[in-house]
């Protein structure tokens, strides 16, 4: 018996492929969500608003200091005893087992991309040059308006290559997804393993998947970039001009 099946592997590899939905809806959307909600607790210390601004160290110090499938587990294992504490005092009829795994896995990893994107945003912010505000100022802009037109472009440019390893990391951190009941890549892997003892070969089948997403992930990143480098420089050279 040959050590690795790997007509097994290709047999398999339709089932496996089904889960790779899943991996990218949890990628894109947490992705999505963690950019919008980095990016008000970015600006939230960057502007040091009372009260946000302590809350917003203390949620990156804690989320970023505590494994991902951690939360997932507290998330998973907590909103059900939530619910159960709620029900009473409210009247309520909450019923987490309603609750789609899938909602299960992304509210975790939102929470969890947003602190990392926090620290992103803001160290993008505050490389860009400082007096382009005073500028926005001087010609009558309002703070929201110079940040959105003049400063998150920029802030944006120079985040790319980060915000790209942080969907990169994000694509293979939806492996633990299984632990909140998604059934994406790694689990179909994993049962499929069970069934037919066939560990080595799925494992290695999971791999590959998440190199090739990756892979294609880190391309795309990479021509963005370069798009908006042309951007830029296209925008500076008629500004010159």
């Amino acid at each position: 018996m040959a050590i690795i099946d790997f007509n097994f592997a290709l047999e398999q590899l339709p089932k496996v492929l089904a889960g790779v939905p899943w991996t990218l809806t949890i990628a894109i959307i947490a992705m999505g969500l963690g950019l919008v909600f980095g990016l008000f607790i970015a600006l939230c210390r960057i502007y040091k608003i009372p009260v946000l601004n302590q809350l917003s160290i203390l949620y990156i110090s804690f989320i970023r200091g505590t494994p991902l499938v951690v939360q997932l587990y507290v998330f998973f294992y907590g909103v059900p005893v939530l619910f159960d504490f709620l029900n009473p005092y409210l009247g309520l009829n909450l019923d987490a087992d309603k609750i789609s795994p899938l909602i299960y896995a992304l509210i975790p990893y939102t929470i969890n991309t947003s602190a990392y994107l926090a620290e992103i945003i803001r160290g993008s912010i505050n490389a860009t040059n400082s007096g382009q505000m005073e500028a926005a100022y001087s010609v009558g802009m309002t703070t929201s308006q110079g940040l959105y037109r003049i400063v998150l472009p920029q802030a944006f440019l120079i985040a790319l290559p980060n915000l790209g390893n942080t969907f990169i990391g994000l694509i293979k951190a939806t492996s633990l997804a299984f632990a909140v009941k998604v059934v994406e890549i790694l689990a179909i892997s994993r049962i499929i393993a069970n069934d037919g003892y066939r560990f080595l070969e799925m494992y290695l089948l999971a791999s590959i998947i998440y190199w090739i997403i990756s892979w294609i992930s880190e391309i795309i990143f990479i021509k963005l970039e370069k798009r908006m480098s042309r951007f830029e420089r296209k925008i500076a050279f008629k500004t010159s001009g």
